[in-house]
């Protein structure tokens, strides 16, 4: 891999420069040395000489040492920087007709394999009990040890120099071994804190706000009572509200910032908190999976995912790019909230409270449409209520995303989707809520596992994870190994993209979830607005999240700071702050599933970015003219078929050359001018009423500030500045005597001079 061989090369130049210094530093003290000594007195020409030979004897000694140490760390950096310098390892056997039937039969053997752990663990999910987890992990370390099996056959092949690319492509990820490159004791501890974590989350209930109990003198509600009885005659509370679908309508529906305030932190108290210490020996463990594949941290191996260099800084470019109208947004919508809040409560020209944008997260804000949307009275896109009018059930919507993706040309889903899909939650147990897309590794079984409601928003959600099967359907004949998404981004963006179109009022029209459409100015402000409450208000949220794991992958935010490192991104990137003081013994980002469940972020980030560069071309395919945010793409057979010449190649080749292939060569980038292109009305419209509101956000006037430090951290600090203060002191001591013996021996020597 590049990164590596960049790595070990910068590695290699530190251990010259640091040698180089070293030799100089210590010349400069010999140098000295003989100075001083030979103005101690008069000496013969032959105590000159024998100091002279002591001072070379010295020298060789310093060289010596250098080189030694230049052997010690440069070389097993080289070694490092060649075995890793492209991705996976090679051995020396260079018989490519042994290692293509060698791949022969790892593709039958890996989908058997695959296919037993998809199994158990959809066990777990859809039903989480100790049994179902053990079966699960067992299965997991099963799939594990195959993985590790298969990798030490796979590394005993030349594969770098075979001719054909797609074998060459093939090793290049048989031959990188993740997780399984741990011990196995480490590896059982690793999938045990996984499900652990997940668990913790998946089951975790918060007790229900009740305004008339547990006040505290300042009328606030008491925040830390809500689990315990005050007294022998008051029976605390049982947990009972888990977050699908409880809290999620609560946070989407309520406008009582109490009630809101205790929701948001009651479910980190209950999710996030539990799994602090949890999480921090689950990254010490990935790291050290990492290394062992070659990777200086588990973040640079996420990265390695999207193939190029520079990604970081890449996804770095693209956000600035996206940043002025995501500050457009947040100053309008910061001052609608001001309009029914109040300035007690939302700060005119600070950032956002976090609980009032009707989300658990604050990640998409479209559940405060009702409160900000710019024309009252005119069409709005939220059919919610006309799903429920029409007697929709949660089948009947999937049926309707399905509708779609068959009026392109695509596929239809399979029998067995049908019958083993869990798309209601059930009553009877308890299981991961959150909605996933299953591929079961054989060809025939796909799957998805949501509780669904009857919303706008879960229809949305239905056609991506919809999205997500009809990808695994079109590569399905490709290789095991290539049966994935061109880059993670590519997967989460192939169902939004149909959302796209099928969130257009023409197209709920043409459904019949919306009467009359009008084309006015004021239907199209309103469907853009509500469109970027979800698009654009998301996008720090999936920019911060993988900057902050990354961060703590590297080691540059550790225990000490890291819910502190965790609000300093919320609040600088995304404008929005804690609604309750935060310390260190917290763990907000533990209340997000994707960290528990170890899912990188920073796929929905690109892929939101090109969901709209697929938007852009599959509406030219379809001969759309007019507004790039009017396009709709249902039932267009070209845009279908050249979606599906792009979803086909799986991991075949690079995304950039799918990308590629889906703009006709015209770029291989990923490219922001179509997001703003679609949302350019938009921004036009909210720069003319933002006229006299701050655009960006003053971090100081916060209502609550971010997060204060623990006791912990304090004495930490304390005690570090104790250490730090004595070291001083003692260097001041050493260079007052230092500089009273220099004086004394140039006394001595002035006065044996004279």
């Amino acid at each position: 891999m590049v990164a590596s061989r960049v790595v070990g090369v910068v590695m290699g130049v530190a251990c010259v420069v640091a040698g180089v210094v070293l030799a100089v530093v210590m010349l400069v003290l010999f140098s000295n040395n003989k100075k001083e000594t030979e103005e101690g007195g008069i000496m013969s020409g032959r105590q000159k000489q024998l100091l002279a030979d002591m001072a070379s004897r010295r020298m060789v000694v310093v060289m010596t040492c250098v080189v030694v140490l230049l052997v010690l760390v440069g070389v097993p950096v080289g070694v490092q920087s060649a075995i890793f310098s492209d991705k996976g390892t090679e051995g020396t056997n260079t018989n490519e007709a042994e290692a293509i039937d060698f791949l022969g039969r790892y593709d039958r053997e890996a989908g058997q394999m695959c296919n037993k752990f998809m199994e158990a663990s959809w066990n777990y999910n859809t039903n989480v009990t100790d049994f179902n987890k053990r079966v699960m992990l067992q299965q997991q370390m099963i799939w594990s040890d195959f993985h590790r099996t298969k990798w030490n056959e796979a590394t005993n092949f030349a594969w770098k120099n075979f001719t054909t690319p797609t074998v060459r492509r093939m090793f290049s990820f048989l031959t990188v071994l993740g997780k399984a490159a741990l011990p196995r004791d480490k590896l059982k501890e690793l999938t045990g804190l996984l499900q652990e974590m997940k668990t913790t989350y998946s089951v975790a209930k918060i007790c229900r706000y009740d305004a008339r109990l547990r006040r505290l003198p300042s009328g606030d509600y008491d925040y830390d009572a809500e689990f315990e009885a005050d007294d022998d005659n008051q029976i605390g509370c049982i947990p009972t509200l888990p977050l699908e679908p409880h809290l999620t309508q609560m946070m989407a529906n309520s406008r009582d910032p109490d009630e809101l305030r205790y929701l948001w932190r009651a479910w980190r108290e209950a999710a996030g908190k539990p799994i602090r210490q949890k999480y921090l020996r689950f990254v010490e463990l990935s790291n050290e999976a990492a290394r062992l594949n070659g990777f200086s941290d588990a973040g640079e191996y996420w990265r390695s995912d999207y193939e190029i260099d520079g990604f970081r800084e890449e996804v770095e470019e693209l956000w600035q790019k996206l940043s002025p109208l995501y500050q457009q947004l947040h100053a309008y919508v910061r001052a609608k909230l001001v309009e029914k809040y109040g300035e007690e409560v939302v700060p005119r020209r600070g950032p956002i409270p976090a609980h009032l944008l009707g989300n658990m997260w604050a990640q998409t804000w479209t559940n405060v449409l009702d409160i900000t949307i710019p024309y009252p009275g005119r069409t709005s896109v939220d059919v919610t209520n006309a799903l429920r009018i029409q007697g929709y059930s949660p089948l009947a919507m999937f049926r309707l995303a399905e509708e779609f993706f068959t009026s392109l040309g695509l596929e239809p889903m399979p029998q067995t989707f049908w019958q083993r899909s869990m798309i209601q939650k059930p009553t009877d147990r308890e299981v991961v809520c959150h909605a996933s897309a299953w591929d079961f590794c054989n060809g025939r079984d796909y799957r998805i596992k949501q509780c669904t409601e009857v919303t706008m928003e879960h229809l949305v959600t239905t056609h991506h994870e919809m999205g997500h099967i009809q990808y695994d359907l079109l590569y399905r004949n490709q290789p095991f190994i290539f049966r994935d998404g061109a880059n993670p981004g590519f997967h989460e963006a192939v169902g939004d993209v149909l959302a796209l179109s099928a969130s257009t009022p023409r197209h709920l029209q043409s459904v019949g979830l919306l009467g009359n459409v009008d084309d006015s100015y004021e239907t199209d402000i309103n469907f853009l607005f509500a469109m970027a409450l979800d698009k654009i208000a998301f996008l720090p949220f999936g920019y911060l999240m993988d900057q902050w794991r990354w961060e703590v992958f590297s080691g540059d935010t550790t225990s000490s700071n890291l819910n502190n490192r965790w609000w300093e991104l919320r609040l600088g990137v995304q404008g929005v702050s804690p609604p309750v003081p935060r310390t260190e013994e917290d763990f907000d980002p533990g209340a997000k599933f994707h960290v528990p469940a170890n899912v990188p972020y920073v796929r929905y980030f690109v892929s939101f970015v090109v969901q709209f560069q697929f938007h852009a071309e599959l509406c030219k395919a379809a001969g759309h003219e007019g507004p790039l945010h009017r396009c709709d793409i249902y039932r267009s057979v070209k845009a279908g078929r050249l979606l599906r010449n792009v979803l086909s190649l799986g991991k075949s080749r690079p995304w950039t050359e799918a990308l590629s292939v889906l703009t006709s060569g015209r770029t291989n980038k990923l490219d922001v001018e179509p997001i703003l292109e679609y949302f350019g009305p938009l921004r036009t419209w909210l720069e003319s009423q933002n006229r006299g509101e701050l655009i960006g956000w003053r971090e100081n006037e916060a209502i609550v500030l971010q997060v204060t430090r623990s006791n912990a951290s304090l004495i930490t600090g304390a005690v570090l500045a104790v250490i730090a203060l004595v070291l001083l002191v003692a260097l001041v001591i050493i260079a007052f005597r230092r500089c009273r013996r220099g004086g004394n021996k140039n006394f001595n020597t002035a006065s044996q001079g004279s």
